[in-house]
Formats: C-alpha cells, structure tokens, sequence
C-alpha cells in the first residue's frame, strides 16, 4: 500500500497528514527536516511505550536523531492538571527549546495532553503527532484542538495548536483491542452520519471486514475521515461555525464520560457511537428525519458489535436531570443555550441550538436514564 497524503491547508500553519503502513519505522526521515537541533523529547504512555517506543527510537536513531521519553499512564485520568503539570515540568527539565520538536506518541489523551503541554510551554514550542489507535488518527490527532479534562468537565481548559506533522501509521492499528478498535470506529462512522451519506454506506458494505484487519479498508477509512476533517477544519479552524459538525453526539458523550468518571467504563468512542444513536433518535422526534435514519444508525453500530443504548454501560447512570445539568456544562454551550448537532437523514448534520430541554429530558428517560 502507498502512503497517502492530506493536506491541512491554513496558512503559515499548514501541514500534511501522512497514512500508510510503516510509517513509525520511517519517523527519522519524517521528522528530520522538521528539526534545527538533532533530538526530540517524546510524550506517550506506559502501554503504547511497551509495544512501540523501542521502534520509534531506533528509527530516529538511524538518522542520528537523539531522543528522550516520558511514559505517562495509560487512561483518560492522565488527561488532566497532574498528568499536565508533571508534563510541562519534564519538558523543562528536558531543556526544550522554543524551536525544537515535541512528539505526541499515543492516542488521543497523549495527543491532546501533549499539543496542550507544547501550545504553552516558553508560549509555544512546535510538536508533531504519532498517532496510535483508530480514534487519534481519524479525529484528536488533526486539527490543532488540545486541551485537558477538569472536574467541571471535558476538555475545558485547552488550546488550539496545530501539529508540524501527522503521521498514522495503518500497522500499529493491528495491535489495538479490539474493543479500542471498535471505540475508534465510532468516530470513523461520524463523518458519515454528518456529512457523506456514501461513505456511511461504504462502512455498512466494509466495517465488519475492516473491523476484521483488512489494512486496505482501514486505510481507506482513516483517509476518508481525514479528509472530511481537513476539509471542515480549514473552513473553520476555531469552532465558530461548521467545524462544530464534528461535536456530532458529542454533547450526550461529554455527560456520559462525566457520569462515568471518565473510567474504562465508557471509552469516548463508545460515548460518541451512544451520542450518534442519541442525536438520531432526537433529530426523529424533533421532526427532522424519518425513523429509517436512526433505526439504520443502530443498526450498523450493533452490526459492528458496539454499545448503542445507555444499558450497554456497566453499572449504575445518573438520572435524567442529572445527565441533562452535565450538558449545560458543556463547551458547546452558546448564551446559556445547548448547542446539539442534529441531522436531516444520515450525511445531513447541522448545527441547532433552539433543542426545548424537556424532548432532550424525555429522550434521556426513555433511554433509561
């Protein structure tokens, strides 16, 4: 297979997305033209680090590429102020210079964690993504959003920082869990459901053979996701409009994660593939799509073998005035106002921020909550 490329195009922070098998034994090469100073300082996580990291480090070596690795916690816990501060401080330590790189080499935490770390260590030092699950590199790892969880919420504290480079490698999907997997593809078949009605039928003709290891779909997958995003980020970098397209069924994801503790007992993926169905199921009752819509969402994602009811997540859920106050919380709150992506038919999202709280309230109810 060849590696493919998708262009970010904004500007003086333009950079390229790089997919393709064999890419993290390529990464000296990748990253070399990038570097004044012959090292890099490299965040990932103890679990991504046990499987990878020798490989990512003799790769640079080969291009006389120095590196030093912090291996953090795996797990959404790290995504906050401790695993931040205990960032930034090695870093420092690191003596990381205000022109070198840093490298993001994990999932979507790490990503996020260390794009936030380098957009305000000495007011911005440069950084580069490795992304290794299916999640990263469809979603976290494009775009420049970084940022870390607080007690008040997701991803409230953060900054936008793009990436210099994006490198997915399709081989290290092969050593992903399959229920990490899975959680990944609930991303993927968002930008179906948002905005490409027949990529939403191609994953209904190839997920389960992609799910299987077919590294050609899975390519062909994570381009296409890509793409969407590159196209919507370089319409709108900062979220004042149609990038929110991408918030599809994140707004009940965000109160799920919170609800759950940000725990094993909900992987965000798994969150934004309950959250699709959710938005479906409300953009029905609202009046906006036929039944066909949500029945085929839930559909594909059982098909897939995935949650798609608040009864799929283990243990006890607050009740429905609870999960509802969590949205309130929510970024994506305008003037008091939650904002949901709401959809016409599958491929047909939009942006609404006039939801009357007691469908919202109902909905929840009588999904159990």
């Amino acid at each position: 297979m060849m590696v493919e490329d998708v262009r970010v195009n904004l500007g003086d922070r333009s950079y390229t997305v790089r997919i393709g098998a064999g890419l993290i034994d390529r990464a000296g090469a990748e990253l070399s033209p990038l570097l004044r100073r012959r090292r890099v300082a490299i965040l990932t996580d103890e679990t991504v680090a046990g499987l990878h990291l020798a490989r990512l480090q003799a790769a640079l070596a080969r291009e006389g590429i120095a590196s030093e690795a912090l291996a953090l916690p795996p797990g959404e816990a790290t995504k906050g102020w401790q695993g931040f501060t205990r960032s930034v401080e090695w870093l420092l330590e690191q003596k990381v210079e205000r022109r070198d790189l840093v490298v993001a080499f994990g999932g979507g935490v790490i990503g996020d964690l260390a794009g936030f770390a380098a957009a305000v260590l000495r007011r911005g030092v440069r950084f580069a993504q490795i992304p290794t699950t299916l999640l990263a590199q469809v979603d976290s790892s494009v775009g420049g959003k970084t940022g870390i969880n607080t007690a008040q919420g997701k991803n409230l504290v953060g900054a936008f920082h793009q990436p210099s480079l994006v490198l997915a490698d399709i081989d290290v999907l092969g050593t992903l869990a399959a229920r990490d997997f899975l959680a990944g593809y609930g991303e993927v078949v968002k930008y179906g459901l948002l905005g490409d009605a027949a990529f939403f039928d191609w994953l209904e003709a190839n997920g389960p053979a992609l799910a299987a290891g077919g590294s050609a779909l899975r390519q062909q997958a994570v381009l296409r996701s890509v793409q969407m995003k590159a196209d919507i980020v370089e319409r709108d970098e900062t979220e004042e409009g149609d990038r929110a397209l991408l918030n599809l069924g994140h707004t009940f994801c965000h109160a799920l994660e919170k609800a759950t503790g940000y725990s094993e007992r909900l992987l965000h993926g798994e969150g934004v593939a309950i959250g699709c169905a959710l938005a479906f199921e409300l953009s029905q009752r609202l009046g906006l799509c036929s039944q066909e819509s949500p029945s085929r969402v839930r559909a594909h994602l059982r098909a897939m073998g995935m949650k798609v009811d608040l009864a799929d997540i283990p243990g006890d859920l607050p009740d429905a005035e609870t999960l509802l106050s969590y949205m309130a919380q929510d970024k994506k709150v305008v003037d008091g106002r939650l904002r949901f992506i709401l959809a016409r038919g599958i491929g047909q999202a939009f942006v609404a921020d006039d939801v009357p709280p007691d469908t919202v309230l109902r909905l929840l109810r009588d999904a159990g909550a």
